[in-house]
């Protein structure tokens, strides 16, 4: 079936951490190690209910405040420390541009409630997707399969159409449980590497 669509995770695809520094000192001064203090931020009890849409990312903070004892201006400070190398791919956003000329293009990412007015009013790459699918707002998270459904029902393409990029694997496993074609970005140019023999396999 031919390719229509392209649709993109955020975190770790478009969105990568440039240097793990500055989380590596957070963590020790925390006396935990980076993966325990990323887990803690994306993936603890708060992480999970903030993603979901059952908190907003103000609330997120302010259970980490208490859970790490600090007050609201320090909670803050850990969080610019912590994103402080978070680094938008430039070069692949320009990819995704020149994409979106001939493909239906998808934002789908598990994230907090206020992504969406991060990516217009500090990023200012919306107008690179089609439409932007974000789990807080929505309320469901990858890799629930209705997620993946509604990414592509809002594109107006069939699942068999659209192709998935995403940084870990239970994801795009999760994409192709539903029928879309997927691709485990490990870094940029394997990604367009993949992406590029897929679109000719299916398109040419």
């Amino acid at each position: 079936m031919t390719i229509s669509a392209i649709i993109f995770d955020l975190g770790g695809v478009l969105l990568r951490t440039a240097d793990f520094a500055p989380r590596e000192k957070l963590a020790i001064r925390l006396g935990m190690s980076r993966g325990e203090l990323e887990q803690i931020i994306f993936a603890g009890e708060s992480g999970d209910k903030v993603q979901r849409g059952e908190i907003t990312s103000q609330q997120h903070w302010s259970n980490l405040a208490t859970q790490f004892h600090y007050s609201d201006v320090k909670i803050y400070q850990l969080v610019e420390e912590f994103f402080a190398t978070d680094e938008i791919d430039t070069n692949l956003l320009g990819f995704i541009r020149h994409l979106h000329k001939t493909y239906k293009t998808g934002l789908l990412s598990n994230a907090f409630d206020d992504l969406r007015q991060i990516i217009t009013e500090r990023w200012h790459f919306g107008d690179a997707f089609d439409n932007m699918v974000i789990s807080a707002e929505v309320g469901l998270v990858k890799p629930d399969p209705h997620i993946y459904h509604l990414a592509v029902e809002q594109l107006g393409v069939k699942a068999e159409q659209a192709v998935f990029v995403d940084d870990m694997q239970h994801n795009i496993d999760g994409a192709k449980r539903v029928g879309m074609l997927g691709i485990h970005f490990r870094n940029p140019q394997q990604m367009r590497r993949e992406l590029e023999q897929l679109l000719n396999g299916h398109n040419g």
